[in-house]
């Protein structure tokens, strides 16, 4: 409180524990230290470097990152046996899919164990670069801050107590994070195969190309939206705006290979945001802006972001 502080490493580490809880539930606390060790991992691995090596080269970021996902999956193989030798898989994440569904039956528990570390690194990496750039258009825009506060003093005193009918009441809180999502979209850059010969404009495009989609760019053509450079959440609360239309709106992917996560984000996102404004007026420092950090296949983070959060009366 009334101190210049770096928001990323915090932001961070609430988000991770969002995360974990929503994937472990009960079993969070013993899992979170190995997943903050995960996404250490991670941001060793994309830093960037003068060389760029085969997949197949045991560089060190890639040994370390082995290393920390050994010992993730060893922290999580005997929890995932206790649930699944006393029958109660559990209402999280891990429980689906420690359910047999009709179709597959059930889950090998090494498909389990290979698949968790990648989600679990998915709930909190990309989400921790849009609230970034969220809280400091919340500290550059307070008009929109203290409409979200306003909106906000709706939700229950207890967090805990939330529901989805409480998240969808927030429809100016969500147009907010929909607005800077567009601006500056966490995931810059997509990439997709094309599975057949394809006519795109006047262009053809041969089977198994590689296609790169840039939402930072779409998202500011005119053509989608009216003023594209500004900020202006109000234009997520009509139907002209709706992120549905194809095209539109791309921070989190289209199609069928579209985030998976999607409808968690945004709800991290958005009760992040309202929580926020609710306790807080947040301010930059004197001093140079923050700076872009960029990595190609990555994201687009605030580096070195710096905010000054007071109480809200």
């Amino acid at each position: 409180m009334g101190q210049d502080v770096e928001v990323l490493p915090l932001v961070r580490r609430a988000l991770a524990e969002i995360g974990v809880r929503y994937l472990f539930s009960e079993d969070a606390p013993a899992l979170l230290p190995f997943a903050s060790q995960l996404f250490l991992a991670r941001e060793v691995l994309v830093r960037p470097s003068r060389w760029v090596w085969p997949r197949w080269v045991p560089t060190p970021a890639r040994r370390f990152r082995t290393r920390q996902q050994v010992a993730f999956i060893n922290a999580l193989r005997p929890i995932v046996r206790r649930r699944r030798s006393s029958g109660r898989p559990g209402d999280d994440v891990l429980g689906q899919m420690l359910r047999p569904s009709s179709r597959y039956g059930l889950l090998p528990e090494e498909a389990v164990l290979d698949t968790l570390p990648g989600i679990t690194v998915a709930t909190f990496e990309t989400p921790s670069r849009a609230a970034g750039w969220i809280l400091l258009h919340l500290a550059r825009h307070p008009q929109a801050a203290g409409r979200v506060a306003a909106e906000a003093g709706l939700l229950p005193a207890d967090p805990a107590a939330t529901t989805s009918t409480h998240l969808d009441s927030l429809r100016y809180t969500q147009a907010l994070v929909r607005e800077v999502l567009r601006l500056y979209p966490p995931s810059w850059l997509l990439t997709r195969r094309t599975t057949r010969e394809t006519q795109l404009a006047d262009y053809t495009i041969g089977a198994g190309s590689t296609v790169l989609v840039c939402p930072y760019t779409a998202h500011r053509d005119a053509r989608a939206h009216s003023e594209p450079d500004q900020f202006q959440p109000e234009r997520w609360l009509d139907d002209s705006g709706s992120p549905a239309k194809p095209g539109v709106f791309l921070s989190f992917g289209t199609g069928p290979h579209g985030c998976e996560g999607a409808a968690l984000a945004m709800a991290m996102l958005t009760l992040l945001t309202a929580q926020t404004a609710h306790r807080y007026h947040l301010s930059e420092p004197p001093g140079p802006e923050p700076s872009y950090q960029v990595t190609t296949f990555e994201g687009l983070a605030t580096a070195g972001l710096r905010l000054r959060a007071t109480l809200r009366s």
